[in-house]
């Protein structure tokens, strides 16, 4: 039994040098960026390049899985969203929160774990939108754009988030194209202790209503993929036959 303990301590010790190498080695300090017109304009060149307008004004309806795992249809102009996992589906009204509900194998849940579904709806909404159309969001209350020169000359956009989502503070550093469109982001957030851990976009396609979203994000040996994106002026453009929001408005 000693020995048994000796080896989890000793396998506990290792780890613990592992992540420390790990961090010294990966971690990288945010960088300084200078705010201002050429912020600015880099900013809305990476939205022109992903057709940011077009989620504003011609989408009224966008559905995706994220990590095949997360299954989601977004109302953007009612701000309605429905999101789905396993034996478990949320419907959300995020103009008038109470209105949501929660549905376990198709079983309305009316008892204190709806407001714990609600949350982790949410929570998944916010992460798993943010994979698909961050680039379109660089202009939201309480972002604050920067330029940081790169070691090769080259220009990349530093986005902070200084309030607003589930974890304000968080900073991305856009790595974009000749045309702007991103090729890969580095993030200092607070749910990753190493700062600077870099993840690609890649593989974009455009929606049929001129949206541009990646279907693949490589985060170190982690492969997010982003499958079944649809978006369309109406719910019958995605392949639904009603409004799946009825019971929440």
């Amino acid at each position: 039994m000693k020995r048994i303990l000796r080896i989890i301590a000793g396998l506990g010790v290792l780890l613990l040098i592992i992540g420390a190498v790990a961090f010294f080695v990966l971690n990288e300090p945010l960088p300084k960026g200078r705010p201002g017109p050429e912020a600015e304009a880099l900013a809305i060149k990476m939205q022109e390049a992903v057709g940011a307008e077009a989620l504003e004004e011609k989408t009224g309806v966008l559905s995706w899985t994220f990590a095949n795992k997360n299954h989601y249809v977004w109302d953007p102009k009612r701000s309605l969203v429905q999101v789905a996992w396993g034996d478990t589906r949320v419907l959300l009204n995020l103009s008038d929160w109470p209105k949501g509900k929660a549905f376990e194998k198709e079983v309305e849940v009316t008892d204190e774990r709806l407001d714990v579904l609600r949350g982790k709806a949410y929570q998944y909404f916010v992460n798993d939108s943010f994979w698909l159309v961050a680039p379109t969001k660089t202009f939201d209350e309480g972002v604050e754009r920067a330029v940081v020169v790169q070691p090769d000359g080259s220009k990349a956009l530093l986005v902070t988030y200084s309030s607003g989502g589930v974890t304000p503070g968080d900073s991305y550093l856009w790595h974009l194209d000749a045309d702007g469109l991103p090729v890969s982001y580095q993030m200092w957030v607070s749910i990753i202790p190493i700062g600077g851990l870099k993840a690609t976009w890649e593989n974009w396609i455009t929606l049929e209503t001129g949206l541009k979203v990646p279907t693949k994000h490589q985060l170190g040996p982690l492969t997010i993929p982003i499958t079944d994106a649809k978006s369309g002026i109406v719910y019958s453009e995605i392949g639904l036959d009603k409004d799946p929001f009825e019971l929440i408005l």
